[in-house]
């Protein structure tokens, strides 16, 4: 295996590729022309699933931007695989300082993996990224994340059946036994429930909402005061989330960039608040299942895709969606008022739903050892029915 960089003489990434068999040449994509054959690189690998949904392809640019949020706390670098004069593989490699300022630890991280179905072309692809965080100092390396935990992450390894809701991945069957065989275990699940949108409510779920119907008061995030509701959610999410695995903390522009894109797709009935006792303590967000929308367009809004988008996202209307981000504070952990929080939130956010006539609703993700928010999907008749897995492994010598 021998890693290029990117020509200098204006070919394109493909035309220096020589691999032919064993090892595939690893590229490093530091060009746009190579950004480019990075980003549409799993077009070729998943054009025969018919479950992947192409990506929007401005989104994929957008992730990879130096505008990107996330680098501005974070370093990565990228690589294709190539084999026969053509990308056959990629992955990124990336060392988060927030990360390891809150565990403080030295593990990187490898992400955005897409290969062919072949050991040789995983071997040289995790090799390398292996070696960057190696040289950097790291001592472990975790992933797949695309490119942080508060974004895509985990290898599909159950629940092929279906195509993924929004900012959820997709991968071919392959690729969770391939990076087990590159030394790889797995060390945590994440969980994806799927639940009908017109369930019935349990009667615990009437009983807590009941007793607790004075202390927790709900509301919708309010238009006018957008950018001072979206900050208490940050709050409340990174006061959530602080003890879970793998936490890291999302910064005030992270947010703010999340916030552009939840104002762009979600109604404000769609984001609900939860207040006990009158202080700001929990929230919800239903997304439309952009997915749904976006199925056929093969990641293109030009010339007339973004009209396509526009008409099913607000006069159609999905009829999935996907409950991406939720949290009630730790002080409520374990105890009668955050599980009747947590219910309160699910039962607004369904009349929200039913009167968007969606029919399926996807919570997402949750992980596997997170028994109390587990149980209070389970109890409402939530099933889960995808898996994604997070793998691990010491760097050698370390």
């Amino acid at each position: 295996m021998r890693i290029q960089h990117p020509p200098l003489d204006g070919q394109t990434p493909y035309d220096k590729c020589h691999g032919v068999s064993g090892a595939p040449d690893i590229l490093a994509v530091d060009s746009r022309q190579g950004r480019r054959a990075f980003l549409g690189l799993p077009w070729s690998i998943y054009h025969t699933d018919p479950f992947w949904v192409p990506p929007l392809r401005f989104e994929q640019h957008m992730l990879l931007s130096p505008e990107n949020p996330y680098f501005e706390h974070a370093e990565a670098r990228f690589w294709l695989a190539c084999r026969r004069g053509r990308p056959v593989g990629r992955i990124s490699a990336q060392i988060d300082r927030l990360h390891l300022d809150h565990h403080g630890d030295r593990t990187g991280f490898f992400g955005l993996p897409a290969a062919e179905d072949n050991l040789e072309t995983f071997q040289a692809l995790l090799n390398t990224a292996e070696g960057w965080l190696q040289s950097r100092g790291m001592t472990h390396v975790r992933g797949p994340f695309n490119l942080s935990v508060n974004q895509e992450c985990g290898t599909l390894v159950a629940g092929f059946h279906a195509p993924p809701m929004a900012m959820m991945g997709h991968d071919s069957r392959y690729v969770g036994h391939r990076i087990e065989q590159c030394g790889y275990r797995a060390v945590k699940d994440l969980l994806a429930y799927i639940i009908g949108a017109d369930f019935r409510h349990s009667r615990a779920m009437e009983t807590m909402i009941h007793r607790t119907r004075k202390r927790i008061h709900t509301r919708m995030i309010r238009s006018a005061s957008f950018n001072e509701d979206l900050e208490i959610i940050r709050r409340i999410f990174n006061d959530a989330w602080s003890l879970n695995w793998g936490f890291v903390p999302f910064t005030p522009r992270e947010f703010e960039h999340l916030g552009k894109v939840l104002k762009l797709l979600v109604e404000a009935r769609s984001i609900r608040i939860a207040e006990v006792d009158g202080t700001p303590s929990g929230f919800m967000v239903l997304l439309p299942n952009l997915n749904e929308a976006i199925r056929d367009l093969d990641g293109r809004l030009l010339p007339f895709g973004w009209l396509k988008l526009l008409w099913r996202l607000k006069i159609r209307h999905p009829k999935t969606a996907r409950i991406p981000l939720m949290g009630v504070v730790r002080r409520y952990h374990g105890t009668l008022l955050g599980a009747a929080t947590a219910y309160r939130l699910i039962g607004e956010l369904q009349k929200t739903a039913l009167d968007q006539d969606i029919k399926t609703v996807e919570l997402s993700w949750i992980l596997d050892d997170n028994i109390g928010m587990r149980s209070i999907i389970e109890n409402i008749g939530g099933t889960p029915y995808k898996t994604y897995r997070i793998y691990e492994k010491k760097l050698q010598g370390m």
